[in-house]
């Protein structure tokens, strides 16, 4: 067990260098004091401030040691081994990873919902299921689970759905809100059962990304995959899901930048780590440099 004070001087050998990031660069608001007082070395007592009496988290190191700050002043630290970036860090420490995104109403939707990144994947697997209406499409689940499984459109049609109206916000610096139906995430993985092990869900998709058959592909921690705006999307404006904009089914995680929203997705794979996927980030944008955690 950490004291306030003991914590205090880990936090000055190691500010959590987040300086001209992408998170800094990207929340200006209300978080941007947050901010400051982590970056200085006051940072417990700024941090129990702007928190309260609630228990909290923040991350920080390389590897990553997860501080779980109490409200007698004690902080436990857990050493979590996976290399996540500053920006996440500080964001799970200063935003509420439990609230939900803003929803509209039906008045608030877009003209048209245009299409982020690939339009139509070239790719001959995809282009065939498409040219049968998906109908022998299946979402594979495996991974750290005790029952893998797939399941057609038609089954994850039939399962609880989820209608939201919610605003999608591009990296690129365009939104757009639309209206979205499917099945929430959680009721997929109550399935599934993943395995106490399981850290991350992993969305691999159809895209590819280059010539060398670079597949697209995304993940959420499990938080987020609970998370009951987390929805595997069917339809979009009351219609089968377009094309264009992932069909047969993409991710809508609603707190986080339009690049976590996986489209084109043919299998989820839960993890422990993202060491053996890609370049070890968690993203194909991730490895190319974007943060991996993109809340709004």
């Amino acid at each position: 067990m950490l004291t306030a004070k003991q914590v205090q001087e880990l936090l000055k050998l190691r500010p959590l260098e987040v300086e001209g990031g992408y998170f800094a660069e990207s929340y200006r608001s209300a978080l941007s004091s947050a901010i400051y007082y982590m970056l200085t070395p006051d940072t417990f007592s700024a941090m129990h401030r702007l928190k309260g009496d609630e228990v909290y988290h923040f991350y920080l190191g390389d590897p990553v040691e997860m501080l779980t700050l109490k409200p007698d002043g004690t902080a436990e630290a857990l050493l979590l081994g996976q290399n996540l970036d500053g920006g996440m860090r500080v964001q799970h420490a200063v935003t509420a990873r439990k609230s939900m995104a803003q929803e509209f109403t039906e008045r608030d939707l877009s003209p048209t919902f245009r299409s982020n990144g690939t339009g139509n994947p070239n790719d001959a697997a995809y282009q065939a299921l498409a040219q049968a209406g998906f109908s022998d499409w299946q979402l594979q689940i495996d991974g750290l689970v005790e029952q893998p499984t797939g399941l057609s459109l038609e089954q994850l049609r039939a399962m609880r759905s989820r209608v939201q109206i919610t605003r999608h916000d591009c990296v690129e610096g365009w939104s757009a809100i639309g209206k979205w139906k499917g099945v929430p995430l959680a009721d997929v993985l109550t399935l599934v059962r993943p395995t106490a092990a399981a850290r991350f869900v992993v969305f691999h998709c159809a895209d590819p990304m280059d010539g060398h058959g670079t597949k697209y592909y995304e993940s959420i921690d499990m938080e987020d995959a609970y998370h009951p705006q987390t929805i595997l999307a069917y339809e979009l404006n009351d219609a089968t899901l377009p094309i264009a904009n992932g069909a047969p089914l993409r991710v809508r995680v609603e707190r986080q930048l339009g690049y976590k929203m996986a489209k084109y997705i043919m299998r989820l794979q839960l993890v422990d780590s993202f060491a053996a996927i890609g370049r070890g980030r968690g993203g194909y944008w991730e490895d190319q440099g974007y943060e991996w955690y993109a809340g709004i």
